[in-house]
């Protein structure tokens, strides 16, 4: 048994233009720390395509089908302000979809202990019918939703450490109390939601954090309203939105963390899996857009992975 990583050629291929901060380069310095010795015993598969099917859990056909059409033969189209698409677009979007879903079976079925996704574009500001800051379909909460409705995983939580909240996951999530969204982010930051007060059905768990905040404050949002309301959940499934962001050197946020706070939250959240679903854990990339600070809380955050499952 084994910690499963998945990630595909394509999904660097995925142009979002000069300047960008969700540039290539991000996957292209994760492969780099991943192709060390340390991580000589991951599971290493490429990504498969999503089915359309499988996307409209989460999203309507007429917005999958706008997105299709909107992928431009060449050049560069923008979906909006922060969002662009290019021709290797689509197949890296499917394939982004494609892993979690790929992740889910392999685990659900014990065939991998845990896996984590190395992909873009990410996800987690994508809506129901938005595509909106960097994100084009929610990959997690088609996971989640996937992992419900094949493997029978009714209660599914998802818990989000990137600097911006995943207000397309909340949104998604908001009104089934069997789906769980815990985040912690920076307040305020894009996109404007996140707010204590945000609750859902009682399954929505947000703790903000201020500008300047580092791993202390971090740990003590985790422990007092991130930990305790997951484990009151009693997930069947646990998904975790990896974006690295919060990393002191970010250039999108001003969080001070560092990589063994991205370490520690993961082991905490692996500690309640290992209670409550027998450790089933599926993480996918959201944001990190220093290429350093991304690579190496990556790197801490798979060693942990990896450590849950030998």
């Amino acid at each position: 048994m084994t910690t499963l990583y998945l990630t595909h050629d394509v999904c660097i291929e995925h142009d979002t233009g000069p300047g960008h901060p969700e540039r290539p380069d991000r996957l292209r310095a994760i492969k780099k720390i991943i192709d060390t010795k340390a991580f000589d015993d991951l599971s290493r598969e490429d990504a498969p395509m999503a089915d359309v099917a499988d996307i409209e859990r989460a999203h309507p056909g007429r917005y999958i089908e706008a997105i299709r059409e909107a992928t431009p033969q060449e050049g560069l189209v923008r979906v909006d302000g922060d969002t662009v698409l290019s021709p290797k677009s689509w197949e890296a979007a499917l394939r982004a979809v494609g892993s979690g879903i790929h992740a889910v079976d392999q685990v659900m079925t014990g065939k991998a202990d845990n896996a984590f996704c190395a992909i873009r574009p990410c996800g987690h500001h994508a809506e129901r019918e938005t595509a909106m800051g960097f994100c084009v379909f929610n990959n997690i909460a088609i996971a989640g939703l996937y992992a419900r409705a094949k493997h029978g995983a009714e209660r599914v939580a998802v818990v989000d450490f990137d600097v911006h909240h995943g207000n397309g996951t909340q949104a998604m999530f908001w009104d089934d109390k069997n789906l769980y969204f815990g985040s912690t982010h920076q307040m305020p930051l894009f996109p404007g939601t996140g707010a204590i007060t945000e609750s859902g059905v009682g399954n929505i768990c947000n703790a903000p954090l201020r500008a300047g905040d580092g791993g202390e404050v971090f740990r003590e949002a985790f422990e007092s309203r991130i930990l305790p309301q997951l484990s009151a959940h009693r997930p069947d499934f646990i998904l975790i939105s990896a974006g690295f962001d919060a990393h002191e050197r970010d250039p999108l946020g001003s969080l001070r963390l560092v990589e063994d706070d991205f370490a520690w939250a993961t082991a905490k959240i692996i500690e309640i899996a290992d209670k409550s679903c027998k450790g089933r854990v599926v993480s996918m990339l959201e944001g990190g857009y220093d290429l350093d600070g991304l690579a190496n809380s990556v790197a801490a955050h798979v060693q942990v992975l990896m450590d849950a499952g030998s």
